[in-house]
């Protein structure tokens, strides 16, 4: 895909050199155009396919590793809630396991954030398309 994209600009400049009357030049950018965009759409449709794919498999543990991801994540953000009565009983002892945890996710290295940003997008994109084709509920 990225091929393509680069080759987009330069076949344009071309058929504005080759290619003498108007109509038929913009006929042409109209097909390089709809070129791209089957491209994209089949490589779009590719990583899908394989997503659903994946979510459908029978192996638990390889059609429930996103949503577990998740489950971590959430735990992780509804774990604020009973810091918070923490901090309003003992105040310091908050700010240590705060300090804890921030001194541990900023070890964690920045692909591991892209690849849950990746995984999230990934699974809510995979549940909408299975529910607009109609085999997810």
């Amino acid at each position: 895909m990225p091929i393509l994209e680069t080759l987009i600009g330069p076949i344009a400049s071309i058929i504005d050199k080759v290619i003498p009357d108007k109509e038929a030049r913009e006929k042409a950018k109209l097909e390089l155009l709809r070129l791209q965009g089957e491209q994209e759409f089949r490589t779009i449709e590719t990583r899908l396919s394989a997503i659903v794919a994946e979510a459908q498999s029978h192996d638990p543990w390889t059609s429930r590793a996103r949503p577990s991801f998740l489950y971590v994540m959430y735990t992780m953000i509804l774990w604020a809630i009973p810091m918070g009565v923490l901090a309003a009983f003992n105040p310091a002892a908050a700010k240590d396991i705060a300090s804890g945890m921030n001194a541990y996710l900023n070890g964690l290295p920045e692909p591991l954030y892209a690849l849950f940003g990746t995984g999230y997008l990934g699974y809510t994109a995979a549940r909408q398309w299975g529910k607009i084709k109609g085999v997810d509920s």
